[in-house]
């Protein structure tokens, strides 16, 4: 065992940062048996020093600056656990760098924007940039897809990489709760924030599925060329026609190569219920990776939480102390960063596949067959059709009925036209609803 321990510096010390103190403190002896040296903590930087956070920091030197602590003397591997996209954790992360230290953080924001900066300034000081904690939580993705499937060529990855999204979505069909509902329990039990948007509208699950797509497929990191939709219009009635019909309603996140280009999407998706990625419920986080050689593999785990994201940072930290010196590591990206090829993004609506359409029609005459016709201009072909039963009860113009679509393998622009033409011919009680479907 070498007598030089691996000191360590943690700036943000939230619910992850505490959980990973603890695990340092209370794990220390086996993690040196396993890596090989100690691992000490010898830094810490948060707001408040007061603060309770439930792990022992008295022997541990405080600092008020995070770019500070990066810089110290007194770590060779900075921790950076305080989230955002900007300063201070752009600037303690490169100060870190430019000052030798190893870096490893749970921050998809900051590598979804500047990642590749950052690998880039981490291969040029033969320093080593670890993340596994920024993506699915405890669920090791991150290292399955950069070095164990090195020899594999990824055609597709995609997966539920938000919690609260999954949480709701699955009490919406279990309980049959409106979305409202499940929200307002969801920021009861701390799973959504106050301001619950980054989560709800999609935006958390594009940055981790653009870090996936350029460890997928060698590209760039673009999370601004992400389609991103959210869960905040699906209803219950949503729900319920998708389970009629052998399907299950979750927010993926899809990136695939095509002819095109890369297609990065995050949308509310309809699977069948019979596969693997529809059995994820609760809050818990999966990642499905399709290449040539494995075929599909499907990781789930706990997508969050203080220890299951501490166990992937304690682990990232523990490949650093395992390291040696002059030995070759692993990109940060899987391969170097000026290998990385520029981000060539797909035409979205060429994607093809197969369509969910909910329509609120107004109970006349010929409506239906209006809608067969628009649909049949646009070659799309129907697989199934569900018109909501009538209760007998005299009908006025006024009144609506739904109507559900299936269709075959078609593309989104094609439906797109059709429901404008449907639209046009005033049909619609409201607008129409779409789910693409991932068989």
């Amino acid at each position: 065992m070498s007598e030089t321990p691996l000191r360590i510096g943690i700036a943000g010390i939230g619910t992850v940062g505490a959980a990973l103190v603890n695990i340092l403190a209370g794990k220390a002896d086996l993690l040196a048996a396993r890596c090989g040296r100690a691992i000490v903590l010898s830094g810490v930087c948060a707001r408040d020093r007061s603060r309770d956070r439930g792990c022992d920091l008295s022997a541990v030197e405080w600092f008020d600056d995070p770019v500070a602590l990066a810089a110290s003397e007194g770590i060779d591997v900075f921790v950076e656990l305080m989230g955002g996209d900007g300063d201070p954790a752009h600037a303690a992360v490169k100060a870190a760098l430019h000052a030798g230290k190893h870096v490893v953080t749970a921050n998809k924001a900051l590598l979804a924007r500047h990642g590749v900066e950052l690998a880039r300034i981490a291969e040029e000081k033969g320093l080593i940039l670890n993340f596994e904690a920024a993506v699915a939580g405890g669920i090791p993705v991150i290292k399955t897809m950069r070095e164990a499937l090195t020899s594999n060529t990824i055609s597709r990855v995609f997966g539920i990489l938000n919690g609260t999204c999954n949480y709701m979505l699955t009490r919406m069909e279990m309980e049959g709760l409106s979305y409202e509902a499940c929200l307002k329990d969801a920021q009861a039990l701390g799973y959504a924030e106050a301001d619950p948007t980054f989560d709800v509208e999609g935006f958390d699950t594009a940055h981790k599925l653009a870090i996936l797509t350029s460890l997928a497929f060698g590209s760039e990191i673009s999370a601004d060329e992400i389609y991103v939709e959210g869960i905040s219009n699906i209803t219950t009635e949503d729900i319920e026609a998708a389970g009629e019909l052998g399907y299950r309603i979750k927010l993926l996140g899809v990136a695939q190569k095509t002819a095109s280009g890369i297609e990065q999407r995050v949308h509310p998706t309809m699977v069948p219920v019979a596969a693997p990625i529809a059995q994820i419920s609760g809050v818990t986080n999966a990642v499905a990776i399709e290449a040539d050689l494995v075929g599909q593999l499907v990781l789930s785990g706990p997508g969050a939480g203080g220890e299951a994201t501490a166990s992937a940072v304690s682990g990232d930290i523990c490949d650093i102390a395992k390291s040696r010196p002059g030995h070759q590591q692993a990109p940060a990206l899987g391969v170097p960063a000026a290998a990385l090829a520029p981000y060539v993004q797909a035409r979205m609506r060429a994607h093809e596949g197969g369509y969910f359409i909910r329509l609120n029609v107004y109970d006349q005459a010929g409506v239906f067959a209006s809608i067969a016709s628009r649909m049949a201009e646009e070659g799309i072909s129907l697989e199934s059709i569900v018109q909501r039963k009538r209760d007998g009860k005299t009908r006025s113009p006024a009144d609506q009925q739904t109507i559900i679509l299936i269709t075959h393998e078609t593309t989104e622009q094609a439906i797109r036209n059709a429901l404008e033409r449907i639209e046009t011919d005033g049909h619609l009680a409201a607008h129409a609803q779409m789910f693409r479907i991932e068989k």
